[in-house]
C-alpha cells in the first residue's frame, strides 16, 4: 500500500527525461510530468479535459469570496453591531490580508510544495473557513444569554481570516496551474491556452455578478447561514472533484524561486558596497550561454547602479567564479537587471495602491452610503451591496466593446496596436476613477441636503459610480496585468503577477489606515450619517486620487523618454 500511495504522488523536484529530443510528438515537450512524475502524455493528460476542474474551482471559489466580501459591511453592522467607522475599516484590513497572502503562496509552490499541492493545501484551509463562518451564523440562537457575544465576534473573524489564508494559495495558483495544462511549443495549445485565460476572465466576472445578485438576496432575506452555506458546498464539491482528478493533470517541475534569486541581487550588493564599479560593465559577471538554445539577455543599464555591485567579480572570488562561488556574493548581470525591471515597476505599482484605496469605498463606504438611502424601486427592496451588479455588467459588457470598437478607433489616432499603450490605459483608469469618488462626494452633499428636510435620496443615484468605478478597472486592471506581465523578467512573471496583487492589499490597508484617522479626528462617519460628513471623506480621497494622477502622468513621461532601458533583445 505504501508503495502505491508513492506511486501516486507527483514527483514534482525530479526533471522528466527529455524525450522529445527524440521527435515523440506523444509527449508534451514544454518539460510537463503526469502525476507520477514521468514526461505527461498529451492524449490523456492536460488540456481542456484538466482546465474543466480548474475552472470550477475558481468559479466556486470567487463565488465564495464575493459572497463574502460584497456584503461583509453590512453583516458587521447589522449583526456584529459594529459601529460604521469599524465595519468599513475591518473590511479594507480583511480584503488587503486576502490580497496579501498570495504572496505567501507564490513562494512556497515555486519554491518548495508546487502549484497542485499549493492549491490543496490552500483549499483545505479555505473550506475550513467558510464552514467557520457559516457555523458562526447560528451563534446568535445558540447562545440566548447574549453573554458571549464576544464569542461569536471571534469565531466570525477566525473564519474570515482563515479564507483570507486559504485565498493565498489558491489566486495566485489556479491560472497558472491552468496555464501549465497547455504546451506551449504546440500551436493548437497555445491557442487554446488563450481561450482559457478568457473563460477563467468570464467567470471571474459571473461569480461576482451571482455573487452581488442572488447570494447577497438570501443573505439579506432568507438568513447568513444560507447564504454563506451555499458557497462553502460549492467550493467543497469542486475540491474534492479536483483532488480525484489528479491523474489527468500536467505538473511543471520545481524551479528557482525568483523571490530568492531577486533577494540574493541585494544581500550581494549589500555585501559587495565597499568594492568600486569597474568602468567596463562587460567586466562584470555573466552567465555562459547554452550555445544549442535560444535565450533572452538583457540590456546593461546605469540606473540603480547600486545593484551592480553584486555583480562585482572581486580578486577575492575571481578564481572562484562559477559554480563554486557564493550566489549570495556574486550574481550574474542579468539577475541584477532583472531586479533592476522590478524596482522601475515600483513607481506605477505606488500609483495603483490609490487606486484601489478608491475601488475599496464599493466593499465598504458606498454600501454604508447605500443603507442611508432609499432603498426601494417599486415593490421591490434592493439590497445596498447588490448595487455592485453594475461594476460588474459594466466589466463584462465593455471588454469586448473594447476589443471590438474602441481599440481600432484608437489606433487609428495613435498608431498603437492595441490603441492605448499599457501606461495610457492605466492613465485613463486612474482619472475615472478619481471622477467616480467625486461624484459620490457631490451625491452625499446632496443626500445631506435633502435628508436635512426628511427627504430621501434614491440608491439608484449610486449606480453612475459603480459604473464609473467598472470602467476604470477595465482600463486599469486589464491594464495592469499587460504592463506587469511584459515589462517583467521572463521567469519572474508569476512573482510579478503576486506583486500587481499586492497593491490591491495596500490599497485596502490604506484605506483602513484612513478610516482609523477619521474615526479618531473627526465625526465624518457617525452611526448616524445624516449627522456626519461623509462627503468630506469622498473628497479627501478624490484629491488623494488627483495628486496620484499627476504623479503617474509624471512618471509616465519619464518612462517614455527612458523606455530603452526597459527593452530586451535576443541573440
Amino acid at each position: 500500500m505504501e508503495a502505491a500511495g508513492d506511486e501516486e504522488r507527483p514527483l514534482l523536484h525530479r526533471p522528466p527525461p527529455h524525450l522529445h529530443q527524440d521527435g515523440d510528438s506523444r509527449y508534451t515537450n514544454d518539460g510537463t510530468v503526469d502525476v507520477i512524475g514521468q514526461p505527461a502524455v498529451k492524449a490523456s493528460t492536460g488540456n481542456w479535459r484538466a482546465c474543466f476542474f480548474l475552472l470550477g474551482v475558481q468559479f466556486s471559489e470567487c463565488l465564495a469570496f464575493f459572497a463574502i466580501s460584497k456584503n461583509l459591511v453590512t453583516y458587521l453592522t447589522s449583526v456584529l453591531h459594529e459601529s460604521n467607522v469599524d465595519a468599513a475599516r475591518n473590511v479594507s484590513t480583511w480584503i488587503g490580508t486576502t490580497f496579501f497572502t498570495p504572496l505567501v503562496g507564490a513562494f512556497l509552490a515555486d519554491t518548495y510544495w508546487g502549484r497542485y499541492k499549493t492549491l490543496v493545501v490552500f483549499l483545505s484551509v479555505y473550506i475550513v473557513g467558510m464552514l467557520v463562518l457559516t457555523v458562526s451564523t447560528t451563534l446568535p440562537w445558540m447562545m440566548q444569554s447574549s453573554n458571549h457575544g464576544e464569542i461569536h465576534r471571534i469565531t466570525v473573524y477566525v473564519g474570515l481570516y482563515l479564507t483570507a489564508l486559504g485565498n493565498g494559495g489558491i489566486k495566485p495558483c489556479t491560472s497558472t496551474f491552468g496555464a501549465d495544462q497547455f504546451d506551449i511549443t504546440d500551436r493548437s495549445e497555445r491557442v487554446k491556452k488563450g481561450s482559457f485565460f478568457n473563460w477563467f476572465y468570464f467567470l471571474n466576472s459571473i461569480g461576482s455578478l451571482l455573487s452581488t445578485t442572488v447570494t447577497v438576496w438570501v443573505q439579506d432575506n432568507v438568513g447568513w447561514g444560507v447564504g454563506f452555506a451555499i458557497p462553502m458546498i460549492l467550493t467543497s464539491l469542486s475540491f474534492m472533484v479536483f483532488i480525484t482528478s489528479r491523474r489527468i493533470y500536467r505538473y511543471k517541475p520545481i524551479g528557482e524561486s525568483p523571490m530568492t534569486r531577486a533577494s540574493r541581487v541585494v544581500v550581494a550588493a549589500a555585501r559587495n558596497r565597499h568594492l568600486e564599479l569597474p568602468e567596463d560593465c562587460t567586466t562584470l559577471h555573466r552567465l555562459p550561454s547554452p550555445p544549442s538554445e535560444a535565450t533572452f539577455n538583457v540590456h546593461h543599464t546605469t540606473q540603480f547602479r547600486f545593484l551592480d555591485k553584486a555583480a562585482i567579480v572581486s580578486p577575492s572570488t575571481h578564481e572562484k567564479k562559477g559554480a563554486a562561488a557564493s550566489p549570495w556574493r556574486l550574481c550574474a548581470m542579468s539577475h541584477v537587471e532583472e531586479v533592476k525591471m522590478l524596482l522601475r515597476l515600483c513607481p506605477a505599482w505606488a500609483s495603483l495602491v490609490v487606486f484601489f484605496m478608491i475601488t475599496a469605498q464599493m466593499s465598504s463606504t458606498m454600501i454604508e452610503q447605500g443603507m442611508a438611502m432609499d432603498n426601494r424601486l417599486g415593490t421591490f427592496t434592493v439590497p445596498p451591496a447588490s448595487l455592485a451588479s453594475f461594476n460588474v455588467v459594466t466589466m463584462v459588457v465593455l471588454v469586448p466593446i473594447y476589443d471590438v470598437v474602441l481599440v481600432p478607433l484608437a489606433r487609428r489616432a495613435t498608431g498603437e496596436d492595441r490603441g492605448l499603450t499599457q501606461l495610457q490605459r492605466l492613465g485613463v483608469g486612474l482619472a475615472l476613477s478619481t471622477l467616480a469618488i467625486a461624484y459620490l462626494a457631490l451625491l452625499e452633499r446632496n443626500r445631506l441636503a435633502e435628508a436635512a428636510i426628511g427627504e430621501a435620496v434614491s440608491i439608484m443615484w449610486q449606480a453612475p459610480a459603480y459604473v464609473l468605478m467598472g470602467v476604470s478597472e477595465v482600463f486599469t486592471v486589464i491594464g495592469t496585468l499587460e504592463l506587469f506581465y511584459n515589462r517583467a523578467p521572463d521567469n519572474m512573471r508569476s512573482m510579478c503577477t503576486a506583486f500587481a496583487q499586492l497593491a490591491i492589499a495596500a490599497g485596502s490597508y490604506l484605506n483602513s489606515a484612513a478610516l482609523g484617522v477619521v474615526a479618531s479626528s473627526t465625526m465624518w462617519i457617525p452611526e448616524d450619517l445624516d449627522n456626519g460628513h461623509l462627503d468630506y471623506f469622498f473628497w479627501t480621497i478624490a484629491t488623494l486620487g488627483a495628486l496620484n494622477l499627476l504623479q503617474f502622468v509624471f512618471y509616465s513621461m519619464r518612462c517614455n523618454n527612458n523606455v530603452a532601458c526597459l527593452q530586451r533583445h535576443q541573440y
